[in-house]
């Protein structure tokens, strides 16, 4: 049965401190109007979409921290984009910064949502794979904190139905983890929609900046190929509070081949038709995991 989905990535220019989350909602509603246009049944927006990426700050003050997570999905802010979603029949991939309380105890996650083209939330990722440290690193230029304002994620990596296709999620660091792309694809998954804030500068090991966007599309290229599946990855790009973040948003076939990438720095649509016949060209053959993959050879990953 030929299978295809329009699908669209949302790049999302810079976020500054001070916009608003009802601005940043708005951007998001003209990038699904625009892929709707575009003739798309679904867009894919970025990691920690409605706020600039909190991270790179430290915050002592518990209220402000508070202040950049999300305690419930959809929220009085973000209804428009689910609304307009219902209304024009476009699903849409979207990551934020979630606070929930369990046992009267704050839990902080990295979080991604799936949600169709009813506007109902359908699946739910958190990221697992968190980047940088946990104290406050006075000599940085800027800090890295995920991993004081987040935990990592406990939902594993699962696998959802979207419009008769198997899609999963991943987010920003996630993608460079070659087990990442093989669970999703052990998962069964089609599609692999992330989102990402990558600084161009790595203040740790500065001779390696140069080859950010090299090491983000080898990442992306090779998870898809060596997993057949099509993989749609959305940015946060620009300069954001002084700092620039990759661009580079693409959709990547399960050949590997880069199909749509984005050309600017700021909030752009792109577009592509995936045929999901494609990804039987690589797991029926070269990736066939049934018949080729020898588990028995790789307990060392799991120690």
């Amino acid at each position: 049965m030929l299978r295809k989905m329009n699908l669209a990535v949302g790049q999302m220019g810079p976020i500054q401190r001070a916009d608003s989350r009802a601005s940043i909602v708005n951007r998001l509603m003209e990038m699904m109007h625009e892929a709707k246009s575009r003739g798309a049944k679904f867009i894919v927006f970025p990691e920690a979409t409605l706020t600039s990426f909190f991270p790179r700050w430290y915050i002592a003050d518990e209220a402000e921290l508070d202040s950049y997570y999300e305690t419930e999905m959809p929220n009085a802010s973000v209804q428009p984009l689910f609304d307009l979603a219902a209304e024009l029949s476009v699903g849409f991939y979207i990551g934020y910064a979630e606070l929930v309380v369990e046992n009267g105890l704050k839990r902080r996650f990295n979080t991604s949502i799936l949600v169709d083209a009813l506007g109902k939330i359908i699946g739910k990722y958190r990221k697992i794979h968190l980047p940088g440290h946990a104290e406050h690193e006075p000599d940085r230029p800027f800090q890295n904190l995920e991993k004081r304002y987040f935990e990592s994620g406990d939902l594993g990596f699962p696998v959802y139905e979207l419009a008769g296709n198997k899609v999963g999620m991943c987010i920003c660091n996630d993608r460079r983890w070659p087990e990442t792309w093989r669970v999703l694809g052990l998962n069964g998954a089609e599609l692999v929609c992330l989102g990402y804030n990558t600084p161009m500068v790595e203040p740790r090991t500065p001779q390696h900046s140069h080859l950010t966007s090299f090491h983000h599309l080898l990442s992306l290229q090779a998870g898809a190929y060596q997993n057949g599946l099509w993989a749609a990855a959305a940015a946060k790009a620009g300069v954001e509070e002084g700092w620039l973040l990759l661009a580079h948003s693409c959709i990547v076939a399960p050949t590997g081949e880069i199909v749509a990438s984005s050309n600017t720095i700021d909030d752009e649509v792109i577009t592509a038709v995936c045929d999901f016949s494609r990804n039987r060209e690589i797991r029926d053959h070269i990736f066939n995991f049934e018949k080729h993959r020898q588990p028995h050879h790789y307990k060392k990953i799991a120690e």
